[in-house]
C-alpha cells in the first residue's frame, strides 16, 4: 500500500494564514504551496469598511474569479490537499474557488482550513464542493491561535 501523499496549499494576506499553513504542512509531513493573486493584494484591497475595495467587490460577485500567479507543480501526485485561507464574508475568498477551479481534484479529498477574527467556516465546504467536482470536501476546521503539534498531527493523520 502506498502512502498518502498531501499537499497543504494556502492563501494568506496578512502571515498568519501562512504561519498555521507551516505548521500543519510540518506536522501532516506535507508539501507546501503559497495561492498567490497575480495582483497582489494592498492594504486599500482588503478594507472591508470599503464598500469598493477590491476585496468587497469580490465577495458580492459569485462569479469573481481573481487570477492567480503560478501553478501547484505535479497535483496528480496528492491524494489528500488541505487548502487553507482566512475568512471573508463568513466564507473563503474568491481567489481559492480559482484555486480549485484550476486542476482537476476528482478522487482526491479536499481539507479546508482557515483563519478567523470571529467567524466560523460556517457552509464554506458546502459552497466550494461547486469547484472541485468529483473531490471528497471534508468540513474541514478553524486553526486560530497556536496550535499543538501533536493535536494537529493526529488530526492531519487521519486523513
Amino acid at each position: 500500500m502506498s502512502e498518502t501523499k498531501k499537499l497543504v496549499a494556502y492563501f494568506s494576506c496578512s502571515g498568519v494564514t501562512e504561519e498555521v499553513a507551516e505548521n500543519l504542512a510540518s506536522a501532516a509531513g506535507a508539501d507546501l504551496f503559497k495561492i498567490q493573486p497575480a495582483i497582489p493584494y494592498t492594504r486599500k484591497d482588503l478594507d472591508w469598511m470599503d464598500k469598493k475595495s477590491r476585496s468587497t467587490l469580490e465577495m458580492k460577485d459569485p462569479a469573481a474569479r481573481p487570477d492567480i500567479a503560478g501553478r501547484a507543480a505535479n497535483m496528480k501526485e496528492y491524494d489528500v490537499i488541505f487548502v487553507g485561507f482566512p475568512i471573508w464574508w463568513y466564507t473563503a475568498p474568491r481567489i481559492i474557488q480559482t484555486f480549485l477551479e484550476s486542476y482537476d481534484f476528482k478522487g482526491k479529498t479536499i481539507v479546508p482550513f482557515a483563519t478567523s477574527g470571529g467567524s466560523g467556516l460556517g457552509d464554506t465546504a458546502k459552497s466550494l464542493q461547486t469547484s472541485c467536482p468529483g473531490a471528497r470536501i471534508l468540513e474541514g476546521r478553524l486553526l486560530n491561535g497556536r496550535q499543538d503539534p501533536a493535536s494537529l498531527a493526529e488530526w492531519a493523520g487521519t486523513f
